[in-house]
């Protein structure tokens, strides 16, 4: 089964540290957590508190309790709520996790739910799956039962990839993130 310290170790170099970028639609982020979409996460107050400190943002990372709580906030919010420990593929839950951070848990099982019925030659291997964002037993067993993992992937990936696209089409000024996020959306 999939293991999160794994995931998470990939995941920590491509969202960086501390930013507060205003064209950024997450505005002040550490480590991908956005002040705007997870205002209530308790690592804020210690930021806030850190702030105050001389070498601030550098001062974040060596601060043991708000990594701790940095890893706590993945695991619970992004890996948990997509049941990825039930995934066998590590690859597969990687970039689940992954997209489920940048984008939300919820698209990143609608690609999946989606993937897996285009990959499903017109339900001639299997029958389709609801695509609802729910990470079910039919989505679970589906994703373990599959057995082309690359061709899952690089799915993923393409999903991933029109999503940014649309993004940065329907509002230009997210263009200053289109380089990133493609980095994103490669198998890695």
């Amino acid at each position: 089964m999939a293991d999160f310290n794994t995931a998470y170790k990939k995941l920590v170099p491509i969202e960086g540290g501390y930013v507060n970028n205003p064209l950024d639609r997450g505005k002040e982020t550490y480590k991908g957590i956005s002040r705007h979409f997870h205002p209530n996460w308790a690592g804020w107050n210690v930021i806030n508190a850190l702030r105050r400190e001389p070498g601030f943002p550098r001062n974040l990372n060596n601060h043991p309790q708000l990594q701790e709580m940095v890893l706590s906030f993945f695991k619970i919010e992004f890996w948990n709520k997509f049941s990825a420990d039930k995934i066998i593929s590590q690859a597969v839950a990687d970039e689940l996790f992954d997209t489920a951070v940048n984008m939300n848990y919820t698209v990143a099982i609608k690609f999946a739910q989606s993937a897996l019925n285009l990959l499903n030659k017109n339900g001639k291997l299997y029958a389709d799956i609801l695509v609802d964002g729910v990470m079910g037993f039919n989505t679970i067993t589906a994703i373990n039962n599959f057995s082309e993992t690359p061709h899952l992937l690089r799915a993923l990936n393409v999903l991933q990839g029109a999503r940014y696209i649309s993004i940065c089409e329907n509002n230009p000024t997210q263009e200053e993130f289109f380089r990133g996020w493609l980095t994103r959306a490669v198998v890695q």
